[in-house]
């Protein structure tokens, strides 16, 4: 499986999968819901900035992360632009890249097997109702550990485009991001049989 931690011995490192987990869905929802205030907003982003800085990541780290999201941020501009104030696309843009930031870093801090663990062990009571707490959390660690994954490859094809001359176009850009994301879905299927889980 697909893991993009780094061993660090940060308190964020040290931190139990569970509570981080929770910590990352509140921030993120509070992000999601935080009004189109541009002060409250840059609080949100001092706060994902001082998190990446207190794992150790350094300030390199961060702009490398958002630079792999700057074709996402041109998409959220260009679908809204024409149809939202400025300000309201801009809070847009920051929320989606916040809460993206958040969920990588909890890739970069925690062990996938420790992701799957923490999420299986809070959903055992929903057995009772027929819910497979196992596969839940499975699929939630894997679209964690994928929104990363998918935001490289999208720097990866702007980057060979760019190389090549080839100019910026939906569909020249959609195409080879889709291939690859189907590759990359087959590719952990085929590694998730070989563990046998089906």
């Amino acid at each position: 499986m697909i893991s993009l931690y780094r061993p660090g011995r940060s308190w964020l490192h040290r931190l139990p999968a569970g509570p981080k987990l929770l910590v990352v869905m509140v921030l993120a929802l509070a992000i999601s819901l935080a009004p189109a205030n541009p002060w409250v907003l840059a609080s949100a982003v001092v706060v994902v900035a001082g998190c990446y800085l207190s794992a150790g990541m350094g300030v390199r780290e961060i702009g490398l992360q958002v630079y792999r999201l700057r074709w996402l941020m041109l998409f959220i501009l260009a679908a809204q632009i024409f149809f939202l104030p400025g300000l309201t696309v801009a809070a847009n843009i920051v929320r989606v890249v916040t809460v993206i930031l958040l969920a990588n870093l909890v890739t970069l801090t925690t062990r996938t097997e420790a992701i799957i663990d923490a999420i299986e062990r809070t959903l055992t009571p929903l057995r009772r109702i027929g819910v497979n707490p196992g596969r839940v959390a499975l699929m939630l660690s894997l679209t964690i550990t994928t929104i990363p994954v998918i935001a490289g490859f999208a720097a990866q094809i702007r980057e060979a485009q760019r190389a090549r001359g080839v100019p910026v176009a939906p569909l020249t850009f959609v195409v080879p991001l889709l291939i690859m994301a189907l590759k990359h879905a087959d590719d952990l299927a085929d590694a998730l049989t070989a563990r046998g889980i089906d």
